[in-house]
Parts: structure tokens; sequence; C-alpha cells
């Protein structure tokens, strides 16, 4: 039976907002997971800045890899915030100012977040196609200076594709619990639940499936470039290698992608078809909000954190880099302990 409008709409703007009243263990769980991705992110990318600094190279990709290195640093830094809401139920304690910002913040990361692993994608076929070929040819990304109004141009889309947030989000009270979400004005002749499926809508394309489209097909374009190069080759020789190092490269990266956001962006599709009343609300997709849509939040974020980790790792230079790091940090304490033996041993003089 479908519910009343009024009704219906109400079910559906909990539901956005409260995303469920889930159990006490999920909600540890959730808050647990929040806090390690907190501190794993911040530390990793603190670790990814550092080591850009002390290795930069003026290119493209290292200047990507730096912004969103920069980009996931300002996200993580709002998980605490929403490890509090998921512990307390979703009640929101921290008012309507720090509502409005910390959604803006962390719908701002998001976009950029996805849109810098879209111009690494596009960067990094440009950057071995070139290097591949006889001659090099120019192009949009030759040069760090073209990179750098892109970055820009990435910053402002970001921002304005988060404006929603801004504006709208807000603290409502809904079954006696103050909640963080976005409400759109109900107000006379205007079908809020048609413009929040057109937010969520923005979200899915923007966010998810367009990014994943262009990151799928220049990794696609990525590796028949290198085996059409290279369809000549030895089965063992470096250039099959290097195409092997590739492909795993690329595998990697897509299928990260792909399945840390599909749940979520699954989930958020089923609720834009229920607002632009293509189907009903339902209790399935109550309780999928309940237990489920909090989970997928917690893996697409911590994917969206720990990128520029992922993506350092692959790259030899930075292993490298990390491993000379480390050493330097852990010398200090074995210098001391090789100077407190030779003081230990007695001397024949």
């Amino acid at each position: 039976m479908e519910l009343p409008r009024s009704l219906s709409f109400h079910n559906l703007e909990r539901a956005d907002g409260l995303q469920g009243g889930s159990s006490i263990l999920l909600r540890i769980f959730i808050s647990i997971i929040y806090s390690v991705v907190c501190a794993l992110g911040l530390v990793g990318n603190v670790l990814v800045l550092y080591l850009m600094k002390s290795k930069w190279k003026k290119s493209s990709i290292n200047l990507f890899v730096t912004c969103l290195a920069v980009t996931d640093f300002q996200f993580v830094l709002t998980l605490p915030f929403w490890a509090v809401e998921n512990a307390l139920d979703f009640t929101w304690l921290f008012g309507k100012a720090m509502c409005k910002m910390l959604s803006y913040v962390t719908a701002m990361n998001m976009y950029a977040s996805v849109f810098f692993l879209t111009a690494m994608s596009i960067a990094r076929y440009h950057a071995v196609a070139s290097a591949l070929k006889s001659r090099r040819q120019g192009g949009l990304l030759d040069g760090c200076s073209s990179a750098k109004w892109l970055c820009a141009l990435i910053w402002i889309l970001a921002i304005l594709a988060s404006l929603p947030n801004g504006i709208f989000s807000t603290t409502s009270t809904i079954f006696g619990e103050e909640l963080c979400l976005v409400k759109i004005p109900d107000s006379q002749g205007n079908n809020t639940p048609f413009w929040l499926g057109l937010y969520h809508a923005q979200k899915v394309l923007l966010g998810f499936l367009l990014p994943l489209t262009i990151i799928t097909l220049c990794y696609l374009l990525l590796v028949r470039f290198i085996s059409d190069r290279h369809v000549g080759a030895s089965s063992c020789g470096p250039s099959t290698k290097r195409r092997s190092k590739v492909t795993k490269s690329v595998t990697i990266v897509v299928l990260s992608f792909f399945l840390c956001w599909l749940p979520n962006q699954a989930l958020t599709t089923w609720g834009v078809l229920i607002k632009l009343n293509l189907l009903h609300f339902s209790h399935a997709y109550f309780l999928s909000q309940a237990y489920l849509f909090p989970i997928t939040v917690c893996l697409a974020h911590s994917n969206s954190c720990l990128n520029p980790i992922f993506y350092c790792l692959m790259r030899r230079e930075f292993r490298k880099a990390l491993k000379k790091l480390l050493w330097r940090i852990a010398s200090p304490s074995t210098t001391t302990m090789v100077l407190i033996t030779n003081l230990s041993i007695p001397t024949n003089k």
C-alpha cells in the first residue's frame, strides 16, 4: 500500500537524515572504523605530503597526488564529528552552523578527491603514451603550469558541485531527534522530493558514473596502447614485465574505486528513484538505510582517505623514499644502542 504523500516524505526525510536507528554494536563498529580511518588518513596523508616535498619532481601526476593528499587530509578532519554522530544514533550535538560547514566541507572534498583521481588517470595515460612514442607531442598536461590551472578548475568544480550541501544542510527535529541533513524548504508549489532526487542524482552522476567511465576508459586505452607498442616483444622481456605491472596497477585502481563506491551509490540511486516517484517508499528501503547505508558510507570514506597512500605505494621511487625515511626515524635509537654497547665494553688500555 502506498503511503500518504506527507507521511511518505516524512519517513523518506528521516531515512535520508538518520539513516536508520541502527543497533548499538553497528554504531560502535562504524565509529571505531571512522576513528581508525581518521588516524591512518592523517598520518598517511602527512607522510605523502612530506615525501612529495622531499622527492618533488615537477610533473602533472605529482601535482595531482599532492592536491589529492591535501584534499583527503581536509576530509579526514571531519570524520571525528561523523563518528560521534554515529555513536549517538545519528543525533547531532554540534549545532546548525557546524552541520552546514561540515556537510559542505565533506561534500567538497569528496568531489575534489574523485575529480583528482580522474585527472590522475588522464595524466598517467598521457605521460606513458608520450614517453613510449618516438617523438613527444604537446598536450594539455605537458608542463606543470597547465596542471596547476587544471587543479584550480577542479577545486572550482568541487566548490560548485557541493553548494547544495552548503545552502540546504541544516538541523531538523524528526521524531524527537535532532538530525543533520540536507533539507530543501517545503514551500507552496515546491516539489521537495523531486529536488532532493535531483540533488542525489548529481552525486551519483558527478561523483561516480562519469569519473568511473573516464578512469576506466583511460586505463583501458593505456593497457591497449602498451600492448600495441610491444606486440612483438618476448614473453619474458622487460616490456612484458612493464605491461604486466601497468595492467596490475590499473586493475587495482579501477576495482578499488568501483567496489568501494558502488554500494553507497547503489543505495543513493535507489533513493533517487523513490524521490522521483519511479519507485515507492518501502520498509526494505528504510532498513537498507538503517543498517547498510552507514557501512557503505564508511567504505567509501575509507577509499577516499587512503587514496594517496595507495598511489604512492604503487610507485617504486616512493617505496624507496619511505624505507629511507623509516630507517632515518629508527636510526637514532640504533645509534644510541651502539654507543651504549661500545661504552660498556672494557678496554685493555
